[in-house]
């Protein structure tokens, strides 16, 4: 109480500045944004730019998405923007497929990429194939894209990670974002890009948080396909990952840095522009032991 009457009894001049600087002290929060909401932003300033962008797939529209990455969209843009399709994905793959080649861009959305399977031949022989096939005539700017990997139980059928498939397919690229920032930077791109392109998200991190930077949040905010990006410098060793398991890379590299090893963090297609060529070498993935994109890395490796 005496502290109290003490303060009230100081000049206000003085007791005004112990309040600014006790207020300067404190840093402003960063903004934190889920990787559902920051996919959904994406989609959303890409709709609201280009009025040949829709989005279609099962309970996109009045349910707001299976994971809820479409929510609000349909309220917005409404029937014709955001279309609910009925339990065929050979079916609504191929009408995506048939709208991009008629000039649209088309966000087809798989309810889990295991699913995406329905659709094999849509999207490895229509969509994928025919850009090159034509000689640049014929553009198919699609992106399909849902939850891809495993999940917590799900079961073997609602847990396989496509990158490898999609991966091995030569007119597709593929993109697998872990962060928020990734996520909104590399939807956006998708959509822009010409060609099919298949976006791997991860279930678990669809309401995973990140500090989502000023650049991210403008509407011009894209990330290139196919750019390098390191997420943590070091020397001694480099380990190359994507999606999910970025995240127990970096979590490694916290625990070795506190015994003196300073590990290096990067996406599968940032070798040639990290440590990796003269570092010791790891990676990290969830795919199959077998005729996984990590092989494809370590051939990389093997020839520099």
């Amino acid at each position: 109480m005496a502290a109290v009457s003490g303060l009230v009894r100081r000049p206000l001049r003085q007791v005004s500045g112990l309040l600014k600087r006790r207020f300067h002290r404190t840093a402003p929060a960063a903004l934190q944004v889920t990787v559902r909401d920051a996919i959904n932003q994406g989609m959303d300033e890409e709709l609201e730019r280009d009025e040949k962008v829709f989005l279609l797939g099962e309970e996109v529209a009045q349910y707001d998405g299976a994971y809820k990455v479409s929510r609000g969209l349909w309220k917005k843009y409404g029937d014709k923007r955001i279309i609910d399709t009925p339990i065929s994905e050979m079916g609504f793959a191929g009408i995506a497929v048939g709208a991009a080649m008629a000039g649209l861009r088309p966000i087809c959305e798989f309810m889990t990429f295991n699913f995406s399977m329905q659709a094999i031949d849509q999207v490895i022989n229509s969509a994928a194939k025919t850009y090159y096939m034509s000689g640049g005539l014929q553009p198919v700017p699609i992106v399909f894209r849902g939850p891809n990997g495993a999940s917590a139980g799900v079961a073997a059928q609602h847990s396989q990670c496509f990158a490898a498939w999609y991966g091995h397919c030569p007119g597709l690229k593929v993109v697998s974002p872990w962060s928020s920032e990734d996520a909104k930077g590399l939807i956006k791109s998708a959509i822009r890009d010409n060609n099919p392109v298949v976006m791997l998200e991860n279930e678990l991190m669809y309401g995973v948080p990140f500090e989502f930077p000023a650049e991210a949040q403008s509407k011009d905010f894209l990330i290139p396909i196919g750019k390098a990006k390191i997420e943590r410098q070091g020397t001694h060793i480099t380990v190359v990952s994507h999606s999910r398991p970025v995240g127990h890379c970096l979590e490694a590299a916290t625990v070795l840095s506190k015994e003196g090893i300073e590990c290096e963090v990067s996406d599968k297609f940032a070798y040639h522009q990290t440590n990796g060529h003269r570092n010791r070498r790891s990676q990290c993935h969830e795919d199959k032991s077998s005729c996984n994109r990590g092989r494809r890395v370590a051939t990389v490796w093997s020839r520099s």
